[in-house]
């Protein structure tokens, strides 16, 4: 049977020039392209070369001519300020054109690299748009990362001038922002040559003369700049990825192929038209806030809602429910985390009957594996389609999705659906072959990727070749281990180093935490392979347990065990678990199953960067002990 998904996609894997050139035609150029696809230097392919085009003048300047200037483009809601300001497309183009003139007025110039370290607040969303407005790239820093962190950053994207804020918010708590941005320039060998500081009133920031200028300042002083025209294969944009381990990788994103390529998902995947509200629940500092909160909605002249706040404790669980009322948001994209800590503490979605959810069309969820109970969760409360997707920093957006403007093909538990068009996904073995449907193996991308990926790193060339293109020649490595059903659904089990041998047997870790996450007292979980002289490694799993929980936890963890036994069977060797309070996670939400692993195997590890807060690995350290594991360590 047809349908516009496998049309789209047949186009797009078969005619990429056809397909992307079309998509093409409704944005804005200066100058038409060249060629669609440039295959003259593989694997380094380029999108869109000759031509000439700006990405704030797409995002801004593009809808105002065209009749959208006083729609809503932002609406900045902000519990932890009891804050809700609203920017027509007019005032944001206004405000972010002043301060492209005061960066001008600073010599940033095109190509010049300013680093943005802000919280999720309007003014880190317009100094992304002024630096694509002057054709200067910019790397967004999360807001509060460590000085040693901010100062690698520093030396390997030697900006001109630093944006910053005087502070952020964790829901009642200041956290000062100067006082890291200073020690993170005295340690870096990379110096700006100004910083502009956002003063907030709850914190004022000291500044030193001569280097450090006042936003209102600089803004009060500035000319409003135009656009700057840059070849659609000159940068846009450096984000590093928040790893756990090792160097931070410059994904780079280039302005043609992200503009076409973002529009174009917001009605494929998300099904949204100009002047819906769109929000992503997430932070600027990751790429999701890069490409949904801020590029994607606003190229599409939708009303995007930057949300300062958290899921749960500001003020309630209920937070996300009063969002979706208030601004009748059309469509949700967070991480299947924020989920979990909202059924966590109102398992029986209680708080969500205050509010008027009419609006509200569809939840996407991505960052981590989806859990069924989550899903079903979710679906049965909010009466919606839940789509899991999968995609990456490098990636820019969906691999695989559930394409609403397509074709909304029926769910199955633990799948994103279909790889999205754009996306020759294969499965493949160690030898780089393809394996049978259903069987496991790494997922791979066949080169070359779609427009809207990161065509390299940060000068490091080198470094993009061997961490993605070289264990498997021909295809992108997506480091992701599932596998693909004979329906052509995905499977995205785990990271390819959480596959675990037990006994010669390979094991997926998010087999085991689906099975965990259905008993119905488990809010979440997490399932790392340990050392085992025995039968190399074997799987021990975490328990969170719902709010209010007042069972026995042995008996808890004896069902879990016999659960994992009756699903997978005793092949898996899962025997042990321990209930904790919380996981180690990310401030993006992704659970640190690496650090983990390497506390349950006494081994040395560095307390991640992108770490939400570092007392959960203590936390982690003790729930081992009680098991019998990170004995050795002090």
């Amino acid at each position: 049977m047809t349908n516009l998904y496998n049309e789209a996609y047949e186009r797009s894997i078969n005619d990429p020039d056809s397909f992307w050139g079309e998509a093409a035609e409704n944005c804005h150029w200066y100058k038409k392209w060249d060629k669609v696809l440039d295959d003259s230097n593989k694997p380094f392919y380029r999108w869109f070369t000759g031509g000439q085009i700006n990405t704030c003048y797409n995002a801004l300047d593009y809808h105002i001519e065209n009749g959208l200037g006083d729609q809503d483009a932002l609406i900045y809601d902000s519990p932890v300020t009891n804050t809700i300001k609203k920017f027509t497309y007019s005032e944001l183009r206004d405000e972010v054109a002043k301060l492209a003139g005061a960066l001008a007025a600073q010599d940033v110039q095109k190509g010049d690299r300013v680093l943005i370290y802000m919280p999720t607040i309007p003014e880190a969303a317009i100094a992304m748009l002024a630096c694509a407005r002057l054709g200067a790239v910019h790397s967004v820093v999360f807001g509060g990362f460590a000085a040693k962190e901010l100062a690698v950053r520093i030396d390997d994207a030697k900006p001109k001038v630093i944006v910053s804020a005087s502070c952020g918010i964790e829901v009642a708590k200041v956290i000062p922002y100067k006082p890291l941005l200073d020690r993170a320039i005295e340690m870096a060998a990379a110096k700006p040559e100004h910083c502009i500081i956002l003063q907030r009133p709850m914190e004022a920031a000291s500044m030193i003369e001569g280097r450090d200028l006042d936003w209102n300042d600089v803004i009060a002083e500035a000319k409003p700049h135009d656009c700057v025209p840059v070849a659609a294969t000159d940068p846009l944009y450096i984000l590093y990825t928040s790893g756990t381990t090792g160097v931070p990788k410059g994904v780079v994103r280039d302005n043609g192929g992200h503009i076409v390529a973002l529009k174009w998902t917001m009605k494929a995947i998300y099904n949204v038209d100009q002047g819906d509200v769109y929000w992503t629940a997430s932070d600027v500092g990751w790429v999701v806030g890069h490409s949904y909160i801020v590029y994607g909605p606003l190229l599409q002249g939708c009303t995007t809602v930057l949300f300062e706040g958290k899921p749960v404790g500001t003020p309630d669980a209920g937070a996300f429910w009063r969002v979706i009322s208030e601004h009748k948001v059309k469509c949700l994209f967070t991480a299947p985390t924020v989920f979990r800590a909202i059924k966590r503490e109102d398992p029986g979605a209680e708080l969500m009957e205050n509010y008027d959810l009419s609006n509200f069309k569809a939840l996407f969820l991505a960052g981590e594996r989806l859990d069924p109970d989550t899903l079903k969760w979710a679906e049965s409360n909010l009466g919606v389609p839940v789509i899991d997707h999968w995609w990456q920093t490098e990636t820019g957006w969906a691999i695989a999705a559930n394409c609403l403007g397509l074709h909304h093909f029926p769910v199955k538990e633990g799948s994103p659906t279909k790889p999205a068009p754009g996306w020759n996904l294969y499965v493949v073995d160690p030898d780089n072959k393809p394996v049978k449907p259903g069987e496991i193996g790494a997922l791979v991308v066949k080169l070359p990727l779609p427009p809207g990926t990161l065509p390299t790193l940060w000068n490091n060339d080198a470094g993009f070749l061997s961490a993605y293109l070289e264990e498997f020649p021909g295809y992108y490595k997506t480091a992701d281990a599932g596998f693909i059903d004979e329906d052509g659904y995905v499977f995205v089990m785990t990271r390819t180093d959480d596959i675990i041998n037990v006994a010669a047997h390979r094991l997926s870790t998010g087999g085991m935490e689906e099975v965990l996450a259905d008993h119905p007292d488990v809010a979440e979980c997490a399932v790392v392979g340990v050392e085992d002289e025995l039968k190399g490694q074997v799987p021990i799993g975490f328990l969170v347990l719902n709010a209010g929980v007042m069972r026995d936890h042995d008996e808890i963890i004896k069902e879990v065990i016999q659960m994992v036994r009756d699903r997978i069977g005793p092949v898996a060797s899962f025997k042990t678990a321990a209930v904790v309070k919380r996981l180690p996670k990310t401030r993006s939400g992704k659970i640190l199953r690496g650090t983990i692993q390497k506390i349950a195997d006494n081994k040395e590890y560095k307390t991640p960067a992108t770490i939400d807060d570092p007392a959960t690995l203590e936390e982690m350290e003790q729930a081992l002990n009680s098991i019998g594991y990170a004995k050795a360590r002090k």
